[in-house]
C-alpha cells in the first residue's frame, strides 16, 4: 500500500531571506528523486514546509518498494556476433557480463536490426534502501552559497542540523543523513512548546506541530495569517499597512508562531520626512508602518512577535524603546542636515570618488550639467532650470541622513531643496533623476526631471562603457543594461533622438577620455536592449521587422509595432513579406547604382502595371506617414499584391539587356522603399 512520506530537517535558525526558496528546492528535489526511483504511485503530489528552524516535505502516495521490472539488456548485433559458426569474443563477453551462457541469450529487434539480448525480471528495491541516497542528493543540490560545519562533525549545511524525521505512514524509515539517524519526533517552538512533538503518522505533521508544538510549519500559511492579521489590525485604526512583499516574506521567515501587536511612537517624530521613518522601521526593525487614508504616516505601527503572552505589554514597550532610539537618530540627522544648504555642500563632492578613471562627483556634476542643458533645450524646457536641478542632484550624498540610509539619496535631496527655497520642479527633479530605478518603475514627471534623469543614466552608460567596463554574460556591475532600458523608456515618451543624446553625453567628457568607438558600440547596445524591452509585449518577428529600420526616435515606436502586428494578420501579408524578401535578395546582387525608373524601358505589361500601381501608391504612403498613420501606410500595400505577383510570375529581372535589367532593379528598389517605409516586412516571413 502507498503511504505519505514525511521528511523533516530540524536546524538552528535558517537565513530568513533564503528560507522559502530552500524549502521549495528541498521538497522538489526529494519528490523528483522519488519519482525517478519509481516510488510514487500516480501523479507527484507533495507539500513543502519551511519555518525558521525546520525544512520539511510530505509526499503523497509513496510506495514501500519499487515494482519488479522486466529488463531487456541488449548486446551485439546478430550479424556480427557469430563468425564461422562460433560466437565472437564480443558475444561471449556480453553473455558473461549477464551471468548466463550464450545459449540462454535471446534474439530481439532493436528497431534497426536483430541483436542478442538477455531478458530478466529485476526485483524492485525497497524505500529504505533508496531513500538515503535520494535525501543526500537533495541536500547537495540546495542553493546554499556558503555552508558551515558544527561541533566535531565533518558534515556541512547552511545551519547546524540537530534532528531528522523520516516516516512512511506510521513507521520510521531507517536512514542516516548529515550524521543523524531518522526518528518520529521533533522539537516545536523554542519557547512555547512543551517537550518533544511525537508523530504517530506522517499525515499529522502540520496539525500536530501547530497543536502541540506551537509551530505553523507552512511558509505560505504563516504568511497568509500574518497578512490577514496586519490588515485586520490596520483596519481598526482606519489605516493601511506600508510594506512590500519582501518585508512580509522576511518576517514570515523569522517567526514560527506569529502574533501581530500594535505599538506607537511619539508624534514629534512625524516632523521627519516619512520616507526616513518608514525605511528605518522596515529595514532595521522589520516593523510595519501605518498610513492614513491620505497616505501620510501615523505614529502607530505593527510588529510581528514570535511569542504569545497573556500580557504582551512588555513586548510592545521593548520594541517601542528600540524604535525610539532609531527614530531619534533619524531626527538628529535631519536637523543637522538643515544647518547647511545643498548648494553649500557642492564643494564636498570633490572628495567623493565616482570612478578612479572618471574622477570625482564634482567633475561628474559638470558633465551632467552639460548633458541636461542640451536635453532640456531639445525638449523645449528651460536649460538653466535643468542645469540647476542637475547641479544639486548629488549634493545629498554628503548629508548625514543619506550617509546613514543610502537608499534615501534623491528623496532627501528633494526635501532639503524645498527647505532651501528651491523651485518645486527642481526639488522634484532632484528626487526623480534616479527614476526609473528598476523594470516597471515610474518615469520622471516633467521635462526638467526627464532631462536630469536622462543625463544621469546617459553619463553612466557612455562613461563606464567608454573606459572599457562593458557588460559580459550575467556580469553587469555598473547596471548598464538597467540604465539603457531606463533611457529607452524615457525616449519612447519624448521626441528625442538616440544618436543626439548619445552624442551629447560623449561630448561632455574630455577629449581622449573615452574610447573612440564608444558611440557606435553603445548605439548597437541600445538597439539590442530595445529588442529586449519590446519582446514581452510584441511578437519577436514584429519587433525584428520594426527595429531593422534602426529607429532613432522612439516616440512613434508603439504605433509602428501595432501597425505591423495588424498588417501581419492581413491575407496578403505573407505573400508580400515573401516578395519583399525576394526583392531585397535581388537588390543585393545589383552591381550598379540604383536610380529612378525610366518608363520608356518598361517592356512587358506586368512591369508597366507594377510601375503604375507603385506610382499611385506613393502619395498615399507619403500622406499616411506624414500623419503618422502607420496602419494605413501598411494596409495600402495590400492593394499592390496582384501586380507584385504578376511581375514575379512574368518578368525576368536579370534580363540580358543591361539597361532593361537596370531599370527593373530600379523599379524593385522603388517598390522596396514603399514596402519597408514602416518596417522590414521581409522579416515577417521568417
Amino acid at each position: 500500500m502507498t503511504e505519505t512520506l514525511l521528511i523533516e530537517l530540524l536546524t538552528e535558525e535558517l537565513p530568513p531571506k533564503a528560507l522559502d526558496n530552500l524549502g521549495k528546492h528541498l521538497a522538489a528535489s526529494i519528490a523528483e528523486g522519488l519519482e525517478k526511483a519509481q516510488l510514487i504511485d500516480g501523479a507527484v503530489d507533495y507539500t513543502a514546509y519551511a519555518s525558521p528552524r525546520r525544512l520539511a516535505v510530505q509526499v503523497k502516495n509513496v510506495k514501500p518498494v519499487q515494482a519488479d521490472q522486466h529488463v531487456v539488456k541488449k548486446g551485439p548485433a546478430v550479424a556480427n556476433a557469430v563468425k564461422d559458426g562460433a560466437p565472437t569474443k564480443a558475444l561471449e563477453g556480453f553473455a558473461r557480463s549477464c551471468g548466463v551462457a550464450v545459449a540462454d541469450l535471446k534474439i530481439v529487434n532493436d528497431g534497426k536490426q536483430d541483436v542478442y539480448a538477455h531478458e530478466f525480471t529485476q526485483q524492485g528495491k525497497g524505500l529504505s534502501e533508496l531513500l538515503e541516497d535520494i535525501l543526500n542528493q537533495a541536500v547537495k543540490k540546495l542553493p546554499i552559497p556558503k555552508v558551515m560545519r558544527w561541533g566535531s562533525s565533518t558534515y556541512t549545511f547552511v545551519r547546524p542540523v540537530h534532528g531528522l524525521v523520516v516516516m512512511h505512514g506510521s513507521g520510521v524509515v531507517p536512514v542516516n543523513v548529515l550524521g543523524l539517524q531518522s526518528r518520529n519526533f521533533t522539537l516545536g517552538h523554542r519557547f512555547l512548546s512543551q517537550g518533544e512533538v511525537v508523530f504517530a503518522h506522517a499525515d499529522e505533521y502540520a496539525d500536530k506541530l501547530r497543536d502541540s508544538g506551537k509551530v505553523i510549519a507552512s511558509f505560505a500559511e504563516r504568511k497568509a495569517d500574518i497578512d490577514a492579521a496586519l490588515t485586520q489590525q490596520a483596519g481598526r485604526l482606519n489605516a493601511t499597512v506600508a510594506a512590500d512583499e519582501a518585508l512580509l516574506d522576511e518576517v514570515t521567515a523569522l517567526v514560527e508562531w506569529p502574533v501581530v501587536l500594535e505599538a506607537g511612537f511619539e508624534e514629534h517624530f512625524l516632523a521627519v520626512p516619512q520616507e526616513c521613518l518608514i525605511l528605518t522601521m522596515q529595514q532595521n526593525q522589520k516593523y510595519f508602518p501605518l498610513l492614513d487614508t491620505s497616505g501620510k504616516l501615523i505614529n502607530r505601527f505593527l510588529l510581528v512577535s514570535n511569542l504569545q503572552a497573556e500580557d504582551p505589554s512588555h513586548i510592545i514597550h521593548g520594541n517601542e524603546r528600540v524604535l525610539r532610539a532609531r527614530l531619534a537618530d533619524a531626527e538628529f540627522f535631519y536637523k543637522q542636515d538643515q544647518k547647511a544648504t545643498l548648494e553649500s555642500r557642492l564643494p564636498k563632492l570633490s572628495q567623493v570618488v565616482y570612478h578612479n578613471k572618471l574622477g570625482n562627483q564634482a567633475e561628474r556634476i559638470e558633465r551632467l550639467a552639460a548633458i541636461s542643458r542640451h536635453i532640456a533645450a531639445a525638449l523645449g524646457a528651460d536649460a538653466g532650470t535643468a542645469e540647476r536641478a542637475t547641479r544639486l542632484s548629488k549634493a545629498d550624498l554628503v548629508t548625514e541622513m543619506v550617509g546613514e540610509f543610502p537608499e534615501l539619496q534623491g528623496t532627501m535631496g528633494k526635501y532639503y531643496a524645498r527647505l532651501d527655497g528651491e523651485r518645486e520642479e527642481i526639488a522634484n527633479a532632484i528626487e526623480q533623476h534616479y527614476w526609473p530605478r528598476f523594470a516597471g518603475d515610474k518615469l520622471p514627471e516633467g521635462k526638467i526631471a526627464t532631462a536630469a534623469a536622462l543625463a544621469d543614466k546617459l553619463e553612466t552608460l557612455v562613461g563606464i562603457w567608454g573606459i572599457g567596463l562593458i557588460p559580459t554574460g550575467d556580469k553587469d556591475p555598473y547596471a548598464l543594461r538597467r540604465s539603457a532600458l531606463g533611457i529607452l523608456r524615457m525616449l519612447m515618451n519624448s521626441d528625442l533622438s538616440i544618436s543626439d543624446v548619445l552624442q551629447a553625453a560623449y561630448a561632455a567628457f574630455p577629449a581622449g577620455k573615452l574610447a573612440g568607438n564608444t558611440l557606435a558600440e553603445v548605439a548597437e547596445f541600445m538597439q539590442a536592449r530595445l529588442a529586449v524591452l519590446l519582446q514581452n509585449d510584441y511578437p519577436q518577428d514584429v519587433v525584428a521587422a520594426v527595429l531593422a529600420k534602426r529607429p532613432d526616435r522612439l516616440n512613434d515606436l508603439p504605433a509602428k509595432l501595432q501597425a505591423v502586428e495588424t498588417f501581419k494578420k492581413l491575407p496578403e501579408a505573407a505573400a508580400l513579406a515573401a516578395a519583399n524578401k525576394r526583392v531585397q535578395n535581388l537588390l543585393k546582387k545589383a552591381d550598379a547604382q540604383l536610380g529612378a525608373v525610366n518608363e520608356n524601358l518598361l517592356q512587358q505589361a506586368e512591369e508597366q502595371a507594377l510601375f503604375a500601381a507603385s506610382q499611385a501608391l506613393q502619395p498615399k504612403i507619403d500622406a499616411a506617414l506624414a500623419a503618422q498613420d502607420f496602419q494605413t501606410g501598411l494596409s495600402e500595400l495590400a492593394a499592390i499584391k496582384p501586380q507584385v505577383d504578376a511581375f514575379f510570375d512574368g518578368v525576368m529581372v536579370m534580363a540580358d539587356d543591361a539597361a532593361v535589367k537596370q531599370n527593373r532593379l530600379n523599379l524593385l528598389n522603388q517598390l522596396a522603399g514603399q514596402m519597408n517605409a514602416v518596417a522590414d516586412i521581409a522579416l515577417l516571413s521568417e
